[in-house]
């Protein structure tokens, strides 16, 4: 029967670890294994209080050392994470996106399906410097991405790494750089059309012989700033007519293997009531007049009573106003001479919002009716803003300053009093 094993020491008899030994030299070693492959630590000293050897430069333990590593005598890992791979970060990152969004949830698995392609996915996060971050994002634009996929790659790495410094993994975040000035934007930013194009369109719209039937939603949407998904969950209860408010607490979405979903607002300032103009109202009352029951409601999340649905009864999304956009504008640049640009739902929104800025309404009023959560999107509108627009306000100011010294030299000219004129 074989005996006990014993138990190896070192000179002072004390009991080494597993991994832990003793080189011919003296200095102590400790082996350990990531991923399968071996990795080693050395030091004079096996415990703090061991006194370092003549000669020998000044080191941690070896026991101080197995602590600083993190290594985990019970199970052969890497309890740190310092050797995991990009790859393995972002999978760890979105495991805690436990309540996001399908659409959201959609992004994320592009972005990985994009990540999947590239050596940068299986580099160890602890090797990634700054300029390793900047090249790759560089890379992915000169391979042919677009601006926009390059920022919606960096959107989820930044906080993925963020999530290792937090963790104490990683001391700095090589992601934390801005994006611009690294990669060129070269999007293409929807813009607001002038209130002459809005008012042309709107007519085109309203005197067609085919679209004419949507000049209502194409006036609501020039005319009160929603989102189109806000629009397309509206049910017959969030149009209070007698009262003219639009009650915005919900969006209509569908995700990518078509289903259709209610979700809460883009954000908690998107849930908002919007007051109505006499004519947005008007428009609402002829929909709601013209809408046909279909011969059952569909129910989506419990929301019924949808304003617009398909030949199903489903009721329609951004998508089918989408493509509605697209062939009103085709069909009005067929007709006329004068070109307009190409007008999205979206753009309907940016033009509300120009519009509201260039009448001078206060920018936190304007930011509540867009349902903006930071008043900078909402002064972002100005840059819409051309130099017609500044040369209006620039007269309106110089009015406003003529009218001001008018009334100084009225000030200064003495009164009329009956001391002025001599009894005769």
């Amino acid at each position: 029967m074989a005996g006990k094993a014993k138990s190896r020491r070192d000179s002072k008899h004390r009991v080494l670890r597993r991994g832990e030994s003793i080189r011919a030299d003296g200095k102590y070693q400790f082996k350990y294994h990531v991923n399968g492959k071996p990795h080693f630590v050395y030091s004079w000293r096996l415990e703090p209080t061991d006194t370092l050897p003549v000669g020998k430069k000044p080191c941690l333990s070896l026991r101080e050392l197995e602590k600083q590593i993190g290594y985990d005598l019970d199970s052969l890992s890497d309890p740190l994470g310092k050797n995991i791979t990009v790859g393995e970060l972002v999978e760890r990152y979105l495991a805690t996106k436990t309540a996001a969004k399908p659409n959201t949830l959609t992004n994320y698995k592009f972005v990985q399906n994009v990540l999947k392609g590239e050596d940068f996915n299986d580099k160890k996060i602890s090797q990634i410097k700054t300029s390793d971050a900047k090249l790759f994002l560089i890379k992915l634009q000169q391979d042919g991405r677009r601006y926009s996929t390059v920022k919606t790659v960096r959107g989820v790495l930044r906080p993925a790494f963020q999530m290792a410094v937090d963790d104490d993994v990683l001391l700095k975040n090589p992601f934390g750089f801005e994006l611009a000035g690294v990669v060129v934007n070269d999007s293409v930013t929807r813009e607001a059309i002038t209130k002459d194009q809005m008012r042309k369109f709107l007519k085109f719209i309203h005197d067609d012989n085919v679209y004419y039937k949507y000049y209502e939603v194409v006036y609501i949407l020039f005319h009160t700033g929603m989102r189109i998904s806000e629009f397309c969950g509206l049910t017959l209860r969030d149009i209070d007519l007698e009262n003219k408010v639009i009650n915005i607490d919900h969006q209509l979405q569908r995700t990518s293997d078509m289903r259709l979903v209610i979700e809460s607002t883009k954000t908690n300032a998107g849930t908002r009531k919007l007051p109505m103009t006499d004519d947005v109202a008007q428009c609402f009352r002829a929909i709601i007049e013209d809408r046909e029951a279909p011969e059952y409601e569909r129910v989506v999340d419990g929301y019924a009573g949808f304003l617009f649905t398909d030949k199903n009864g489903y009721p329609e999304v951004a998508m089918h106003w989408e493509h509605r956009f697209n062939h009103m504008v085709k069909r009005y640049n067929d007709i006329y001479r004068v070109q307009i640009p190409n007008i999205t739902p979206h753009v309907c929104r940016h033009t509300y919002c120009s519009n509201m800025a260039k009448s001078g309404m206060n920018p936190k009023t304007l930011q509540y009716l867009m349902g903006h959560s930071d008043i900078g999107v909402t002064l972002n509108t100005y840059t819409h803003l051309g130099l017609e627009d500044a040369t209006d306000e620039l007269k309106r100011m110089e009015e406003l300053e003529n009218a001001r010294k008018e009334l100084e030299k009225n000030k200064e000219e003495k009164p009329v009093s009956q001391k002025m004129f001599r009894a005769i």
